[in-house]
């Protein structure tokens, strides 16, 4: 009809997009869990409709692309927050920095969206290759160009331990795969994957018995009764909320750091083994031999014959050239020095600028020399310490590579602080991340922010203790024992790669037997 408006056709790429920022609701700290299957079911359409058009693949990349954008520019907002700390400097970034991080993490949606068009047309052939598809390049953005796997559909379940426990076999990607599959049937039901009668009908009931299976049986493996817990310790958490544009303010540092000393010896802390303060919370270096003044000024904080674990910055010492790292530093009482471990896995443009001599912009965090890297995750012993491995900020949210299978420790801790990005989404995800990690690995972990979320949490998941968002104070807890190794400790990731291969091949094979039967 002549000056009809034209209605909008479903594979159109807007769609995928509001389809991506739509699905970001359903991770924490909203957990909105019915946007999981109303999102993905909306993107599997419009990847589906990409076939109608005159070059698919092309478009079933734009498709992923688009939905890639939606969901990572909506998910990821709050890096935002981190150019505001000093926005005369680094406020001018922040429209080039969310659309780049769009725009870039969407190229691997794009992938898989195209990767999955690749699979026999038969429609649960199309339903399983969409689920593999996206676990491969998932797992791919976890290590690629140094790796980002935020924001994981895996990380949903993070707030409800029944539903996690599977990670404990297949990890945070095979909980994605889980949910790709669950979230797209009934999807996949409507373009015919389980019979053309009643095919939603069917799709939507086959992902409620999906998912209720999987609850249950997550439900099995948790145990009534809390986590028995490491005789002789007992854990001081110090979270200071002290505000970025503080932290390193020359005036205010020594103010913060005999605040954190107050906070430290409350009442409580003769009975502590252990205080554990955030990331870079000593803002000098402690370790070195010309750092005597400083260990004097922290050592206090130190239990009586326990320890105190800080996040501080380390240096070479003077005379050599100068390099630095993002260290946990271990401290006793009479200022000896136990442990020290120096962050590997480095932010790009936080701690270090890629391509320097090419790109005009400095990093973000305090001082002009880029941190070097330190050799990798390594289990740290000291007296009276079941062994742990340190992980500084971000490191926790890589699957796979928080504790030495060789040397396997008995808890993980991580420091962390997430003040860069305020009272925004960003530290929540970054905690449910850092969960799934103790339920993969069969590890308590153990988190000290300087704001954040601090907490204790079992091998199962579960939390111990917690000091929220925002909060200023101390979180006195116990330390849980760990578990066996478990089934992802021994294979990591490899695991839900396999399953998500295995399904795919399976499901091919019995296409081919039941076209070969008369």
């Amino acid at each position: 009809m002549i000056g009809a408006t034209p209605r909008p056709r479903i594979g159109a790429p807007w769609l995928a997009l509001a389809a991506g920022a739509a699905l970001v609701t359903a991770l924490p700290p909203l957990s909105w869990l019915p946007l999981l299957p109303l999102g993905l079911s909306l993107a599997y359409l419009v990847w589906n409709a990409a076939d109608a058009a005159p070059r698919p693949g092309r478009r079933r990349f734009l498709v992923g692309w688009a939905f890639g954008v939606g969901h990572f520019a909506a998910g990821l907002y709050w890096v935002s927050y981190a150019f505001l700390v000093d926005a005369e400097t680094y406020g001018w970034m922040i429209p080039f920095a969310l659309a780049g991080l769009g725009a870039g993490l969407g190229l691997f949606t794009g992938l898989a969206f195209w990767l999955a068009g690749l699979a026999p047309a038969a429609a649960p052939l199309r339903w399983l290759a969409f689920a593999a598809a996206w676990t491969g390049v998932e797992w791919l953005r976890g290590w690629a160009l140094t790796g980002f796997p935020w924001n994981s559909l895996g990380t949903a379940w993070a707030p409800f331990p029944a539903f996690a426990q599977p990670a404990a076999w297949i990890g945070m990607y095979g909980l994605a795969w889980l949910t790709v599959l669950a979230a797209t049937a009934p999807a996949a039901g409507r373009l015919g994957a389980f019979g053309l009668r009643r095919g939603t009908l069917r799709g939507t009931a086959l992902a409620a018995a999906l998912v209720a299976a999987w609850g249950v049986g997550g439900a099995a493996r948790l145990p009534a009764e809390p986590m028995p817990t490491q005789p002789g310790v007992a854990l001081r958490l110090v979270q200071p909320n002290i505000p970025q544009s503080l932290k390193w303010d020359p005036i205010a540092r020594r103010d913060n750091l005999y605040e954190q000393v107050l906070l430290s010896r409350a009442p409580g802390w003769e009975t502590a083994t252990h205080v554990i303060w955030s990331e870079t919370a000593a803002t000098w270096p402690v370790d070195g031999p010309d750092d005597a003044l400083m260990r004097n000024l922290v050592g206090p904080a130190a239990p009586p014959g326990g320890w105190l674990i800080t996040g501080a910055p380390r240096q070479t010492p003077q005379g050599a050239p100068l390099k630095i790292w993002n260290s946990i530093v271990a401290l006793s009482a009479a200022g000896e020095i136990g442990a020290v471990y120096d962050k590997a896995h480095l932010v790009p443009f936080g701690e270090y600028v890629p391509f320097a001599g090419i790109l005009p912009v400095a990093k973000l965090t305090h001082g002009r020399v880029d941190f070097s890297p330190g050799p990798g995750v390594e289990t740290e012993r000291l007296p009276g310490t079941p062994p742990y491995s340190p992980l500084v900020c971000y490191e926790v949210i890589f699957p796979a590579a928080v504790a030495d299978r060789r040397d396997r420790p008995d808890w993980l801790l991580n420091v962390t602080n997430d003040a860069w990005f305020g009272l925004s989404a960003g530290p929540h995800q970054h905690f449910a991340s850092a969960t799934l990690r103790a339920v993969e690995e069969g590890l308590p972990l153990v988190r000290a922010a300087n704001t954040g979320i601090s907490a204790v949490v079992d091998p199962y998941g579960r939390i111990v203790a917690r000091l929220d968002l925002g909060r200023r104070g101390v979180l006195d807890a116990p330390l849980p024992r760990p578990l066996p190794p478990t089934r992802f400790a021994a294979w990591g990731n490899l695991s839900a790669l396999a399953l998500a291969a295995g399904a795919l091949v399976c499901g091919i094979l019995l296409r081919g037997g039941l076209r070969r039967r008369p």
